[in-house]
């Protein structure tokens, strides 16, 4: 039994994910202003997907060698432990009338294959472009529970999937500036810096741009650049204050504040 409760089988450890699937999750129940069982439903069907990637890429790493076979028994456990909740979830959400919301999970199976296709010839890390699309597919979860929360289907859904999306996938971005950072002997002059620090720049400053132009042209929210505001000043910050000698750790828990600050004013300006 205690070989079954060891938590890198079945909890997810690279912590700094967790915010990438409850962030759409809050945004989308706080847009959709009220919690049914179908909500219930959702939540618990995407958090046991989310928690299943975990002993699935153990047992492939065990398959491929990377983990010793005596985590075969523990990786399949969680394996039914997972699918079955999620599977018990979403037959609620069937039984409520959202079976549509099915089809959200159809991205997730190629890009999951292709995450452990990479676990299986130990490629999986410093994979940007990976990690982009996959939080794409987690920012699903956005109009999955915004049309549970009003009751159907409704177009703004995919304004909140984009939304989220770009704001994730300038955070991976950031972040891995931040870790390239770290490395460095020294911090380097003024114009190295920029030049690393482009492509997040870049990113933040799209996403503050487009949430502004949006806002002004009444298509989205006139203050949802706020949230967009934030994280370009972080970047901002990070770009010129490089976190040369930072450990990962505090670099996390800043990403993570920042991602937390962001959450609480989309739900404060979306509505």
């Amino acid at each position: 039994m205690q070989k079954m409760l060891r938590k890198q089988i079945f909890l997810p450890q690279d912590h700094g994910s967790w915010v990438f699937i409850f962030s759409p999750l809050i945004i989308g129940l706080f847009a959709g202003r009220q919690f049914t069982f179908a909500s219930f439903s959702l939540v618990t069907a995407t958090i046991a997907a989310f928690l299943i990637r975990q002993p699935v890429t153990m047992a492939v790493k065990a398959y491929a060698g990377r983990r010793p076979k005596d985590d075969l028994p523990a990786a399949r456990f969680w394996i039914v432990v997972y699918g079955s909740i999620a599977l018990a979830a979403l037959i609620g959400l069937i039984m409520e009338g959202f079976h549509y919301i099915l089809y959200l999970t159809i991205p997730g199976v190629p890009v999951f294959t292709w995450h452990l296709w990479l676990v299986s010839r130990r490629e999986e890390r410093r994979q940007a472009g990976v990690e982009i699309v996959a939080i794409g597919v987690l920012s699903l979860a956005a109009p999955a529970a915004y049309w549970v929360g009003i009751g159907g289907y409704d177009p703004a859904g995919w304004w909140l999937w984009i939304l989220i999306w770009m704001q994730s996938a300038a955070s991976i971005v950031y972040a891995y500036l931040r870790l390239e950072q770290r490395e460095q002997a020294k911090v380097p002059e003024r114009s190295v810096l920029w030049r690393m620090g482009f492509r997040a720049a870049l990113y933040t400053s799209f996403n503050l741009a487009s949430s502004l132009a949006l806002g002004l042209a009444s298509v989205l929210p006139c203050f949802l650049f706020l949230p967009y505001l934030v994280q370009w000043m972080e970047t901002m910050w990070g770009i010129v204050h490089p976190a040369a000698g930072w450990k990962p750790t505090r670099i996390g828990i800043r990403q993570l504040i920042v991602s937390v600050i962001w959450t609480i004013l989309f739900v404060m300006f979306w509505r």
